[in-house]
């Protein structure tokens, strides 16, 4: 309910003791500012509903059961609010008597001695009610932002798993509204999101809708382009939608030991392709490096973008070093990173001779959607998704550059303290399809999810049974009924995809398990997740990989 200014910004008075309230009511008033003298807690609780910006209450006051239903109404003030208390006390008052036990109670309090002098009561008020109007344009963005976030999901009807992701992305920023400072970038975050795609969703719904007219005009040349055009429209709001996962630090990482000389090795081919000839590649590849922790896939990613973000600095050519060493940080580092524990690092620093950033962009470079880049070069994304992913990986990014002399981006990852397992090389090239009999139990609550996956399925001579959700497929695993895996979505409705797989083991022992999903948060680290004899793939997913993974794991 939206609250009218004179009620927004009232001043609530209860003194009941002399002549304080009157007193102060003169004084806010000559001032120009509205108040309203209450006689008992109870009556000032009843005026807090329609509104308030402010309370001045005399401290010997607070006694008596009403205090509950005020402590009450603070505690469960919404996330933007914080109401400011201005506490009138006696000579050493806030050192004295109820005042100094109950501050952490009451939260935003300032102490005022009496007898006060106006000028001071004035100055109080003054900057409690700016305080009071930055909470309700906090509020307002928030309603905004909400309505914003509704307007976009009723235009993804078909992205709707990457909607939830992008949800959970903004969520996150409402936190943030709680901090006038990061309201711009709450609202570059939202205008990036809706920018980039409803330009992706205008190549999927344009080339789709081609199709179905050229189809029905039973023309069937070239309809390879147009698939084309909308398979990379969509391929780009899935990457877009990873990127904003890796940023809030809920993408599902595959975190093991990683070799990272040999991880940069073998991208040199395409890292060299992705620059310039007028730009030398020097890789310092530290010989006694220790083994790094990481998800090999999102590390690979990063160093690319951190690669193409060296060369756009670097137009007219330079030197682009890539280079590994090992770091002991201690707590005279660490304590200044709310997450960053002291210890072994393994770090990848990223260094060019380019064009160098001031200090006012290093300070907004890892923010989703910022970017120097010319409009339609850069999406803003790269460094918030490296970002994103060292602190999901329990490490540290920093950001080193002077204007014309180059940047350095060194990436800290924790060294690893386990066993290092040699991994078996896989034959990825094996044959997909199903040997007699083979049945997959496909659990999954979207339609149209669960009839692709059951198509492509069948196409291969699976036998396959579906069911939307857990409590459908649980009756399914207690049955005699043939199932060598269950391919199953984490996020289901009621019971989740994991709950549904201990399950299915107490009724069938050894029951392999692929699980499918666009976002879980729970299963952000594989590694804590996943059992032997599961595995996961992210949603939007190729059936090739699918088909692949079905075969690999029945096979096994």
């Amino acid at each position: 309910m939206t609250v009218s200014v004179t009620l927004a910004e009232r001043a609530l008075i209860l003194a009941p003791v002399g002549r304080d309230s009157q007193i102060a009511l003169m004084i806010l008033n000559e001032a120009g500012y509205e108040g309203l003298v209450t006689p008992n807690l109870g009556s000032l609780c009843t005026e807090l509903e329609p509104g308030a910006g402010l309370l001045l209450i005399a401290a010997e006051a607070l006694r008596g059961p009403e205090m509950e239903a005020l402590f009450l109404y603070l505690e469960q003030q919404p996330a933007w609010s914080d109401l400011p208390i201005v506490l009138l006390t006696h000579h050493g008052g806030q050192e004295q008597g109820p005042s100094s036990h109950l501050s952490s109670l009451l939260g935003n309090v300032t102490f005022l001695e009496r007898p006060f002098h106006p000028a001071t009561l004035i100055s109080l008020v003054s900057a409690a009610l700016r305080g009071r109007r930055r909470q309700y344009e906090a509020r307002d963005r928030l309603i905004d932002l909400s309505e914003s976030e509704r307007r976009l999901q009723s235009t993804l009807e078909t992205l709707e798993q990457q909607v939830e992701e992008r949800t959970a992305q903004l969520r996150h920023n409402e936190e943030a509204l709680r901090q006038s400072q990061k309201m711009e970038a709450v609202g570059q975050l939202t205008g990036g999101i809706a920018h980039d795609f409803n330009n992706m969703l205008t190549g999927i719904i344009g080339s789709l809708e081609l199709l179905r007219r050229r189809l029905a005009r039973g023309r069937t040349e070239d309809l390879d382009s147009l698939i084309d055009l909308g398979v990379t429209s969509a391929n780009r709001a899935a990457g877009l939608t990873h990127r904003l996962l890796a940023f809030s630090r809920r993408q599902s990482l595959d975190s093991k030991a990683v070799q990272m000389n040999t991880l940069v090795l073998s991208m040199g081919e395409l890292l060299q392709r992705s620059l310039n000839e007028s730009i030398q590649l020097d890789m310092r590849l530290n010989e006694k490096l220790w083994v790094a922790e990481a998800d090999p896939n999102q590390l690979e990613s990063a160093l690319l973008n951190l690669v193409i973000n060296a060369r756009d600095a670097m137009p007219e050519g330079g030197k682009l070093v890539v280079e590994t060493s090992n770091q002991v940080l201690h707590s005279e580092f660490t304590e200044a990173y709310s997450i960053l524990e002291p210890g072994d690092y393994v770090m990848l620093s990223v260094t060019d001779n380019g064009s160098g950033m001031p200090q006012s962009v290093i300070n907004r470079a890892f923010d989703p959607f910022f970017t120097t880049k010319p409009i339609g070069q850069g999406t803003g994304l790269g460094l918030s998704m490296i970002y994103g992913f060292s602190k999901q990986s329990r490490g540290h990014v920093s950001i080193d550059s002077e204007i014309d002399e180059g940047t350095t981006v060194n990436l800290y990852l924790p060294r690893f303290r386990g066993e290092e397992l040699e991994q078996p090389a896989r034959d990825i090239l094996q044959t997909p399809h199903a040997m007699d009999g083979e049945t997959v139990l496909i659990v999954e609550d979207d339609p149209a999810v669960r009839v692709l996956v059951s198509a492509v399925l069948s196409e291969l001579g699976y036998a396959f049974v579906e069911a939307g959700d857990a409590d459908g497929a649980v009756p399914i695993l207690n049955s005699a009924q043939r199932i060598d895996l269950l391919i199953s979505d984490v996020g289901l409705p009621g019971m989740n995809g994991r709950q549904l797989a201990e399950i299915g083991r107490q009724y069938r022992p050894g029951l392999k398990v692929l699980f499918i999903t666009g976002y879980a948060e729970h299963a952000a680290v594989r590694g804590g997740f996943l059992d032997s004899g599961m595995q996961m793939i992210t949603k939007p997913f190729t059936f090739d990989l699918l088909t692949a993974k079905v075969r690999e794991m029945i096979k096994n």
